[in-house]
């Protein structure tokens, strides 16, 4: 059966973003918790998956007044 939604590769093959590590500094970010940023937000994690450190640039800290 052909997949016509979710994740894919740039080669086509479908992906689970469940399996990409959630790096620490997505855990205290706002944008964690928002449903309307966890497309962006996982091909963030999925872009950066191989890298040293972690980078994101929407990144909004959620305990900061």
């Amino acid at each position: 059966m052909e997949h016509i939604s979710g994740y894919f590769h740039d080669d086509g093959t479908p992906f689970n973003p469940d399996l990409i590590p959630k790096p620490q500094l997505c855990l205290s970010c706002i944008n964690d918790e928002d449903e309307n940023q966890e497309i962006l937000c996982n091909l963030t994690r999925l872009d950066q998956k191989n890298e040293k450190e972690f980078k994101c640039y929407a990144y909004l800290n959620k305990y900061q007044k």
